[in-house]
């Protein structure tokens, strides 16, 4: 088992690495954004207005880091804070159009390079994949 989890890692690294997932401020898609942008971004795109704690839930982040997160993405005026009528005490965190448009060019790069990415695999072979990185992504959360 030890050899296949070692061959498992190397791999893992090999993609994260190859998609360059280790620079600061660039997508693997080459979007201008940081990771942590992108996926608070993908997440309020997907499932529009979220709390602060859900969105701190969602990316798995400590409540001051996405804190900190919520108000960089507000001064550059990718995010807008807006009253929660549910709770009154708290806001949601919507995109604002300029996000929503960083929303639409990140999904639509992130579309291109998966294509690219998996253009010679077969559809079998890519559903396998999906299935196996869901697996893994479920194991990697109970972790926790």
């Amino acid at each position: 088992m030890s050899t296949e989890a070692e061959r498992v890692h190397a791999a893992f690294v090999g993609v994260v690495r190859a998609l360059g997932l280790l620079r600061p401020d660039t997508t693997p898609c080459g979007q201008p954004l940081s990771l942590t942008h992108a996926h608070t971004i993908s997440e309020l795109h997907s499932d529009g207005p979220l709390s602060q704690r859900e969105l701190g839930v969602r990316l798995r982040l400590q409540k001051s880091t996405v804190s900190r997160l919520v108000d960089e993405l507000e001064r550059d005026g990718t995010v807008e804070r807006r009253p929660n009528p549910a709770d009154r005490r708290s806001v949601l965190i919507a995109l604002s159009p300029a996000g929503r448009g960083k929303a639409e060019r990140l999904r639509a790069a992130q579309t291109e390079l998966f294509a690219r990415l998996l253009a010679d695999t077969s559809t079998d072979d890519r559903r396998q994949l999906a299935g196996l990185l869901d697996r893994l992504a479920r194991a990697a959360r109970a972790l926790d």
